[in-house]
C-alpha cells in the first residue's frame, strides 16, 4: 500500500515510520521545511521529483498512493483534506480535524460524499490504558457511571514549550487550547460515557504567562536575560540538558549543543515565556452534561509538575481512580459502612515503547487494516471524532461567551446549508 505524507513534522513523521515498518510505501513528501522535507525523503527514499514543498502541489498531481497522512499545522487541515478526498485519497488526518466548526462538518460531509475513509488520530483511544480503562467501565465494575472527574495534567514546561513559545500559542495562528490539547480529553469522554454531550459551560483564562508576572530585569530573550542561570524556563535550562529527546528536538534538527545554543539565541523557543506573543489560556475547566446523564468536569492546567492525566469515574457502585503516567487503575467497590474494608482491584495494563502509551503505533494498525478490508471503520472514524471537535469548539464559545451551549444547537448553527 502507498502513502503520501503531508506535513513532514514530528506528528508526521511518527505515522509515517510505523506504515514504513509495517511494510507499506512512503511514496511522496510535502513538507514546507526544506531541512525536514530532505530528511523525509531520505528516509523513506523518496525521488526528488516527489518531494513537495506544500500539499497543494502534491495533490494538484494525479493520485499517487492509497492514503494521505496529514499532519500539518491545525489551519491548513481543510484545504488539504477536500481536496486530498476528491482525489481519491483515504485519510489518517491529525487532530484537531480543523479548528473551525464549519470546516469540521465539511471535511466530514466531503467523506460521506466521496466514500472516503478519514481516521482522525485521537490516538489514546489505542493506547492499552485507556482501553483497559473503557474495558473496566463497560464490564460493569462500578455499575453505571453517574459521574466524572477528568484532568489534563499538561506540566509546566510542557505549556511553556509548545503553547507559549510554540506553534500553539495563538489560537489564531493554530486553535484554542482545549481543542488543540484537549480534543482528545473530549473524545475519551464521549467513548467512556457512551453517549453524546449535550450541554457545555467552561472558565478559563491566560492567567501568568505575560508580561505583567516577568520577573524584574527579565530579558525578551533568554540568550541576553541576567536570570538565564536561574529562571526555571531559561531555555538553557529547559533545552541543554535533554539535548536529543522531546523537546529539545523540536529547536532543531542539530543535537549538539552548539546546534541548540544557536537555535535558543535565534529562534522562537529562545524567547521569554513572560514576552512572547501567546493568547491561549494557560488554565481552562469546563463542565458537561451527557444524553444519558452522565455529568463530567474537566480541568486543563498547565500548573503541573507530571505530565499526565488523572481521572475518577464515579459509579452506582464503586469508583475508579486512574493515572496514565503511573499505568495504574485502582478500582473499588463501595463498603456497607466506614469500618468495612472496601474490595480494591489493581489493574495495571501492558506498557509499549510507541509514543502516547501505545496509540501511535495501534492507530497506524488499525489504519491499515481499515484500508485491508479488516475492519469496517475505525474506532476514531470522522464521525466519531467529529463529536469531540464540537465539544471543543463549543467549550471556546462558552468560555468566551459565559453561556451554557447546547451541542446540539451548536452543530446546527454551523452546518453548511446544502446550495439550492
Amino acid at each position: 500500500m502507498k502513502f503520501v505524507l503531508i506535513g513532514a513534522g514530528q506528528r508526521g513523521m511518527i505515522y509515517a515510520k510505523y506504515a514504513l515498518e509495517m511494510g507499506h510505501e512512503i511514496a511522496a513528501v510535502a513538507e514546507t521545511d526544506e531541512v525536514k522535507r530532505q530528511i523525509a525523503g531520505d528516509l523513506f527514499g523518496i525521488p526528488a521529483e516527489r518531494r513537495f514543498l506544500n500539499g497543494k502541489d502534491l495533490l494538484a498531481l494525479p493520485k499517487l498512493g492509497d492514503a494521505a497522512i496529514i499532519a500539518t499545522m491545525d489551519r491548513d487541515h481543510y484545504r488539504e483534506a477536500i481536496p486530498a478526498m476528491e482525489k481519491g485519497y483515504h485519510l489518517l488526518l491529525e487532530k484537531p480535524i480543523s479548528p473551525d466548526p464549519e470546516e469540521t462538518l465539511a471535511i466530514e460531509e466531503c467523506a460521506v460524499r466521496t466514500g472516503r475513509h478519514v481516521t482522525v488520530c485521537h490516538v489514546l483511544r489505542y493506547s492499552p490504558f485507556f482501553r483497559a480503562l473503557k474495558k473496566a467501565v463497560t464490564d460493569g465494575k462500578i455499575g453505571r457511571v453517574i459521574t466524572i472527574q477528568h484532568n489534563e495534567n499538561i506540566g509546566n514546561f510542557h505549556i511553556a514549550h509548545s503553547f507559549v513559545r510554540g506553534n500553539w500559542r495563538r489560537s489564531d495562528l493554530a486553535s484554542p487550547l482545549v481543542m488543540q490539547k484537549s480534543c482528545h480529553d473530549m473524545d475519551l469522554m464521549v467513548w467512556l460515557t457512551g453517549s453524546k454531550c449535550e450541554s457545555i459551560s467552561s472558565f478559563g483564562d491566560l492567567t501568568y504567562f505575560k508580561a505583567e508576572n516577568a520577573p524584574e530585569n527579565a530579558a525578551e530573550r533568554c540568550a541576553e536575560c541576567p536570570l538565564k542561570d536561574s529562571c526555571r524556563f531559561s531555555a538553557y535550562r529547559c533545552y541543554l540538558p535533554i539535548a536529543g529527546d522531546w523537546p529539545a528536538t523540536v529547536l532543531t534538527e542539530d543535537q549538539s549543543e552548539e546546534g541548540l545554543r544557536e537555535a535558543i539565541r535565534t529562534g522562537p523557543y529562545g524567547r521569554c515565556v513572560y514576552h512572547c506573543d501567546n493568547n491561549v489560556c494557560d488554565h481552562q475547566v469546563s463542565i458537561l452534561r451527557f444524553t444519558n446523564g452522565v455529568t463530567a468536569t474537566f480541568n486543563l492546567s498547565g500548573f503541573t509538575n507530571r505530565m499526565t492525566r488523572t481521572i475518577k469515574i464515579m459509579g452506582e457502585n464503586g469508583e475508579i481512580r486512574a493515572s496514565e503516567a503511573d499505568n495504574v487503575i485502582e478500582i473499588t467497590h463501595f463498603a456497607s459502612n466506614w469500618k468495612e474494608e472496601a474490595e480494591t482491584e489493581i489493574i495495571r495494563p501492558e506498557e509499549s515503547t510507541s509514543g502516547h502509551s501505545g496509540g501511535d503505533s495501534g492507530i497506524v494498525e488499525d489504519f491499515l487494516s481499515m484500508l485491508e478490508g479488516k475492519l469496517s471503520e475505525s474506532s476514531t472514524d470522522i464521525h466519531e471524532s467529529v463529536e469531540s471537535h464540537m465539544m471543543a469548539c463549543a467549550a471556546e464559545e462558552a468560555r468566551l461567551t459565559g453561556n451554557v451551549i447546547s451541542i446540539e444547537d451548536f452543530r446546527r448553527k454551523h452546518e453548511r446549508k446544502p446550495q439550492a
